[in-house]
């Protein structure tokens, strides 16, 4: 039981300049002990409210009825606050408002810990206290996030698992069988998304009433505190889906909060988002910066969450974002750009690397909008990373030619290289990308049974040997058919038939090998950690490149045939005489693959260079290339006394570093043998 919590002349000056960024600890509902009576400290923010009170199941949802439930407005800065006895933990509530215009309505709490379960609408008292974290070995191991690998499980908590009657699994249920399937996958993160209180099961979170109250969908905030933490135990970072842009119209939310616009723009030309029927919120107001701000460093500090995906961002920085011309409203330059929400974006990064400074703050931003990831200081947002949109959609847009037709669209392949260390990218492949009939991960690849798993094998091979962290929506990992129910749990029963079993061995194999081999994620944003081998081969439809860590030397070398021939014999340059061993060859029978050349190019295989120029390299080596696959090779350490032959790339590959979308030169190989 908390004493006083009263505000403070501090509080009320910072709650008004958007700077009480721990605002979360006095406003809402408190738990509290004034003049030796037990009961709970309400304040709440309503400027243009009449009068205010309390309504609850004990005054029949009147605040007004009787004496005893009227809050006290504290003078200009709009906040009411007042002690009411007898309130305790589990009660519910909502916030009886009289407004200027002599109206009523009951609103829940903007700063509720917890809401009742939808339907039902009411905040829920709830103290946040007493849960006893075992994570302290996890917070102080905490690791700068750039140059770590970083690769996210994005999770779906109402669907990834149900009850044979479909009861949704509770926090509780869910720590019990998530982190250990994610840690046990080769995953670094989970990726949850929108917990924040929601009405609408099919908004999946995104249209938020509660900012502070975890949905009660799944149980008690202390319950999500408990998978949280189990997460930590097995090494797992937990990034939270958080919506800044957008909030829902329902009554009982922060529409109109106290009879006027409050938290969202009075200007329906700013505030109203039309294509998804909610509202933005006033970035002009600093009452309302102050309060997401608080709402972000509220997860951060009482859940321990290890940092945000934020959603939408180009919604906010952009002022016609899917507007028609006529329904949206220049800025003040007479330009398109929000520059309240760009300045909020700034502040909002800065605050956050200041207090938490290896929180991972990822942006979903579409329109490259420039300097996403570069620091306030130097004119950027400030993100740590940024969702790589441009190789999202240019990627799959590739996989979805069949393989005859790929070598007219080598450019999708080739050309997000141009521009992967603009910024400190991730690359997703997410939930939005496997719903509303854009057909699940494996549906999307063309041909056969057989050809749709190879596919999918090397889409995701692709993916995790190319710079950029990872991120992959669930059911992706074992090749679920359908695309996402966003009411029904995965279809795990795939897991009894063949393909989909190898699918899923494929997949924590990958994922192991990319936190083992350091020169997939160290120089994830420098042209350093990047080298073409070739890219000119788009006859073949093959790629070949090399990732290279910090140590001197420290590579891989990757293949990927995105045809359906095969080649007995595949000649690469390679940096330097030895041998190179396959470390993953996606073609393996064991992954449900073809198994050309089986015993030649097995996992372990190791291929001698031979002093034969190739690719503008001294040395080349040659191998068998299956179909629609990926294999990676790593050069054998040789003894001191081998001399290390490491070779600048020659003048073919000098003459362009970089790929040229659509490029009609090629490398011919002089011996080719192919099969269909």
């Amino acid at each position: 039981m908390k004493r006083s919590i009263k505000l403070s002349a501090d509080d009320i000056y910072q709650f008004q300049e958007g700077t009480w960024l721990s605002s979360y600890r006095k406003m809402g509902a408190h738990l509290a002990v004034e003049k030796g009576r037990s009961g709970v400290r309400f304040t709440v923010w309503a400027p243009n409210a009449r009068r205010l009170a309390v309504a609850s199941d004990r005054n029949s949802w009147n605040g007004f009825k009787e004496a005893g439930y009227e809050l006290e407005k504290n003078g200009e800065s709009g906040i009411w606050s007042g002690f009411i006895e007898g309130f305790g933990d589990g009660d519910l509530y909502k916030y009886d408002i009289e407004t200027e215009a002599g109206g009523r309505q009951l609103k829940a709490d903007p700063y509720a810990f917890k809401a009742e379960v939808r339907p039902r609408t009411a905040s829920v008292i709830y103290s946040l206290d007493g849960y006893e974290w075992q994570d302290k070995s996890w917070l102080r191991g905490r690791k700068p996030l750039f140059g770590q690998p970083i690769n996210i499980y994005e999770v779906h908590a109402g669907t990834w698992r149900q009850h044979k009657d479909g009861r949704l699994y509770t926090y509780e249920e869910l720590a019990e069988e998530l982190p250990a399937y994610a840690a046990e996958m080769g995953y670094t993160h989970i990726e949850l998304m929108p917990l924040a209180e929601h009405p609408y099961d099919r908004s999946w979170g995104y249209q938020g009433t509660g900012y502070f109250a975890a949905t009660s969908r799944y149980g008690e905030p202390h319950q999500l505190m408990a998978f949280v933490d189990r997460c930590h135990s097995l090494g797992l970072g937990v990034i939270l889906d958080w919506v800044p842009g957008h909030f829902a119209k329902d009554a009982h939310g922060l529409r109109l909060f106290d009879g006027s616009p409050l938290y969202e723009n009075a200007d329906p030309l700013i505030a109203e988002k039309e294509q998804w029927g909610t509202l933005a919120f006033d970035y002009e107001k600093p009452e309302v910066c102050g309060f997401l701000i608080s709402n972000a460093l509220f997860w951060l500090d009482v859940y321990h969450i290890d940092g945000f995906r934020v959603d939408a961002i180009t919604s906010m920085l952009l002022r016609n974002f899917d507007r028609p011309d006529g329904r949206w409203r220049p800025n003040r330059h007479g330009g398109r750009e929000d520059l309240e929400a760009t300045a909020f974006l700034r502040k909002l990064n800065t605050v956050v690397r200041t207090q938490f400074p290896h929180a991972l703050m990822m942006a979903e931003e579409s329109h490259a909008f420039p300097g996403v990831t570069v620091p306030p200081e130097q004119g950027g947002l400030g993100f740590t990373h940024k969702w790589n949109m441009g190789w999202m959609n240019d990627t799959l847009k590739y996989f979805a030619h069949r393989p005859e037709e790929r070598r007219s669209h080598h450019g999708l392949l080739t050309f997000p290289i141009w521009y992967a260390f603009d910024e400190r990218y991730t690359l997703p492949l997410s939930h939005d990308e496997v719903v509303h009939g854009k057909k699940s991960l494996l549906d999307k690849m063309p041909g056969s049974y057989e050809e749709k798993f190879s596919g999918l094998r090397l889409l995701l091979g692709y993916m995790m040997t190319h710079p950029g962290k990872k991120l992959l929506f669930m059911g992706g990992e074992f090749g679920q058919f359908i695309e996402w129910r966003d009411e029904a749990e995965l279809d795990w029963l795939l897991l009894e038939y063949e393909q989909h079993r190898k699918l899923h061995d494929f997949v924590r194999t990958l994922n192991r090998l990319y936190i083992e081999q350091r020169s997939l994620w160290q120089l994830d944003s420098s042209p350093k950690g990047f080298e073409w081998i070739d890219f000119r081969d788009e006859e073949q439809s093959v790629i070949v490149y090399r990732r290279k860590g910090r140590a001197n030397g420290e590579s891989l070398i990757v293949l990927c045939n995105f045809h359906t021939i095969a080649h007995t014999r595949y000649r690469i340059g390679v940096p330097s005489q030895g041998g190179y061993k396959i470390l993953l060859n996606s073609d393996s029978a064991a992954y449900g693959g073809f198994g050309f050349k089986e015993q030649e190019a097995a996992e372990g295989a190791v291929f001698r260079s031979e002093p034969v120029v190739w690719h503008g390299r001294k040395h080349s080596i040659e191998l068998p290339l299956p179909p629609l696959s990926v294999v990676i090779l790593k050069r054998e350490k040789e003894s001191r006394a081998a001399v290390r032959l490491e070779q600048e790339p020659q003048s073919l590959h000098k003459e362009l570093a970089l790929p040229v979308p659509g490029s009609k030169r090629i490398s011919r190989q002089r011996e080719r043998t192919a099969m269909v």
